[in-house]
């Protein structure tokens, strides 16, 4: 987040409030150590960054491309999470392969961190591809996180 927050101002944009959500998680690091082994996540796993094996009767992917987002941590935190996580369609077939997430209270509270972190790379992105609108957006949404973190 750290590098998140100085990417924000090196573009000119307020990181303020991702500074804020640092400190919380520093004030929360036992919270955060309870992941004790990290795993690679994808950072932008969808459809366009897979290979599917075209000879199966039902989708199984066979390779991945496009690893430049890729970090380690709690698997909860990657991307792919967050956007199963963000509507209750047809992504929550994922949970019966994938298995439940963990909803416990520290749970919880790290998944609204991890939610920062990507608001904080949206709003870099937004800014990047001239969204204005979108970028004032991302401070609404951090603001409803902040509440939450403290």
């Amino acid at each position: 987040m750290e590098d998140i927050a100085a990417d924000l101002e090196g573009v000119g944009l307020d990181a303020s409030d991702v500074r804020k959500v640092i400190t919380a998680a520093h004030h929360h690091q036992p919270v955060l150590d309870e992941i004790a082994e990290p795993r690679m996540l994808a950072g932008d796993l969808w459809l366009p960054n897979t290979q599917l094996d075209h000879q199966s009767l039902e989708p199984v992917i066979t390779g991945a491309y496009d690893f430049d987002r890729t970090w380690w941590g709690d698997p909860a935190a990657d991307w792919t999470i967050r956007m199963v996580l963000a509507k209750s369609d047809e992504r929550q077939a994922f949970w019966e392969t994938y298995g439940p997430l963990n909803r416990s209270e520290d749970a919880r509270w790290r998944q609204k961190i991890y939610e920062a972190r990507h608001l904080g790379a949206i709003r870099l992105e937004r800014h990047r591809l001239g969204n204005h609108e979108g970028v004032d957006a991302s401070y609404d949404s951090m603001a409803v996180i902040l509440a939450t973190v403290g």
